[in-house]
């Protein structure tokens, strides 16, 4: 079985055509599942869409709803469409974002860190100007708020849990702890991991998170996923195979996927 849970579309600004674009392209592909996942809305904002291009304004939240379950009606024949979201995760927001996904009939929520310290993580050359501890301190930083965002009970997978790496080519050479305590936390959360093939695309050319990253999340038993994070219909599915190989090679026996929220398996 094929299924991709990570993708895009133009309502959030930076992503190229319609949701059953995308659709198609995974009938197409031979996909069985594909999931919609379009990036939250800034809901704390007092702006109806506080960074344009970035993601789609909170206005657009039930269009986007009703267009994914009335496509999901409408390919039932073909493919199973899922709803989800791809949602940031702001501590100090997370009964806001609560109350808001409570409304909606989603199959699953991909939770991402987008923001450290109020700066986007793929903000070239971020820490150019930092020493090696403030580097460190940086990169702490952001698995802290993974963590917190896999005990928040908001999210049935995470995104790409190493993507701050995607303009730095130095983030892995920082070295800490921290990461396999995070893992060990979503394990413990059940929360699953995706694996993101995107990071293709970045300066640091190659999947979220790294092999070495997957390997650990093997040791601790985190539950894998997988998302294209497709922003052009294209790239559905991109990788998926060798994503399954790769899984495989290093011991892993399934993957799983959501509908309803409730966590179905894949084997290898």
């Amino acid at each position: 079985m094929i299924f991709d849970l990570h993708s895009h579309h133009d309502r959030c600004g930076h992503a190229e055509g319609k949701i059953e674009d995308y659709i198609q392209a995974a009938i197409e592909r031979g996909l069985h599942y594909i999931g919609i996942s379009d990036h939250s809305p800034h809901f704390y904002a007092e702006e109806d869409r506080l960074y344009p291009g970035i993601t789609m304004a909170k206005s657009e939240l039930d269009n986007y709803v009703k267009e994914v379950l009335s496509l999901k009606e409408k390919y039932q024949d073909k493919i199973h469409v899922l709803l989800g979201m791809e949602s940031d995760y702001f501590r100090e927001h997370e009964a806001l974002y609560k109350e808001k996904y409570n409304q909606y009939p989603f199959d699953y929520i991909i939770g991402s860190v987008h923001y450290v310290h109020g700066k986007s993580i793929f903000q070239r050359g971020r820490w150019d100007n930092l020493s090696k501890q403030e580097r460190l301190e940086e990169k702490e930083s952001y698995y802290r708020l993974i963590q917190q965002s896999a005990k928040s009970g908001m999210f049935q997978i995470l995104g790409h849990i190493d993507a701050m790496k995607g303009y730095l080519l130095d983030f892995h050479d920082e070295k800490t702890p921290m990461i396999d305590e995070t893992l060990k936390i979503i394990a413990d959360e059940n929360v699953a991991i995706e694996v993101n093939t995107s990071g293709k695309n970045k300066d640091c050319g190659g999947w979220y998170p790294s092999h070495e990253i997957l390997e650990r999340a093997y040791h601790y038993g985190v539950d894998i996923s997988f998302g294209s994070d497709s922003h052009v219909a294209s790239r559905i599915g991109d990788d998926y195979k060798e994503v399954q190989d790769t899984l495989r090679q290093i011991g892993f026996k399934e993957m799983v996927y959501f509908i309803k929220k409730k966590r179905y398996t894949v084997p290898l």
